[in-house]
């Protein structure tokens, strides 16, 4: 059995690297920071369709994402933006044409979480015999 490392100070979750070197405070934080902005499928759904597709107006973003809502399309987009992950281009046109894109920063987080769809595609089988989460509130 392995050895145990003995819990750092105030730290509920400490990050391990695969060969054991523990993380700082400060990288913790950041890291549960971008997972806090970015956990939830609306956000990752936008990230893929601009990552796959380049720029795109709000409409396009919406069709290709499928089952989101002006609203909360909206939101996302918002949020992405003040995030630094996607940049908005408005053109002073009329009407207004609006268009999205991803930074270099979006860009790179989809390339990281890229290996989520790896790793869900490696355990497919397993993943589709779960049993199925009641997610009624």
């Amino acid at each position: 059995m392995p050895k145990r490392k003995p819990p750092t100070a105030g730290r509920a979750v400490v990050f391990e690297s695969p060969t054991g070197e523990r993380s700082t405070p400060e990288l913790d934080t950041v890291v549960m920071d971008v997972i806090g902005r970015i956990a939830d499928k609306w956000t990752m759904c936008v990230l893929e369709v601009l990552a796959q597709n380049g720029v795109l107006r709000f409409t396009r973003i919406g069709e290709l994402v499928g089952g989101i809502s002006q609203r909360m399309l909206t939101k996302t987009l918002r949020q992405l933006e003040e995030d630094g992950f996607v940049t908005r281009t408005v053109y002073p046109e009329v009407p207004p044409r609006v268009e999205y894109q991803l930074t270099d920063l979006g860009a790179s987080l989809c390339a990281a979480f890229c290996g989520v769809w790896l790793w869900a595609e490696k355990h497919y089988a397993q993943l589709q015999s779960l049993p199925k989460r009641n997610t009624a509130a």
